[in-house]
């Protein structure tokens, strides 16, 4: 006989929490958000001067902060120009804030 796993369904706020963490789990990602915190935009070329890595790879660091919502792209060919996703940014405070001072925090008596 064999045992099927019924379908985990997760809240809204867990996914977006589990997004967020996602884009901040890696510090090449970390680095490129503080750039573009730092800055009002920032061509993607521009990112390469900052962070030494192949624009390959900022690539892929680009394309799940693009995913979170966290930044926002707008094409103009040859470049692409991310900046931060000012309502999206204020959500995930909003979302962060709520995970670690949630009534739950601080009442595991663990010893």
């Amino acid at each position: 006989m064999q045992r099927t796993q019924s379908a985990v369904r997760y809240s809204k706020e867990e996914e977006a929490l589990a997004r967020i963490a996602k884009a901040l789990s890696h510090p090449v990602r970390i680095r490129i958000l503080q750039l573009l915190l730092s800055d009002s935009c920032c061509f993607t070329g521009q990112l390469t001067d900052f962070i030494p890595m192949a624009q390959s790879t900022v690539s892929q660091h680009l394309k799940v902060l693009l995913e979170s919502g966290l930044i926002q792209g707008e094409i103009n060919p040859p470049k692409v120009r991310y900046c931060i996703n000012r309502e999206n940014w204020a959500k995930a405070e909003g979302v962060l804030k709520d995970f670690f001072i949630s009534p739950s925090s601080g009442q595991c008596e663990c010893s």
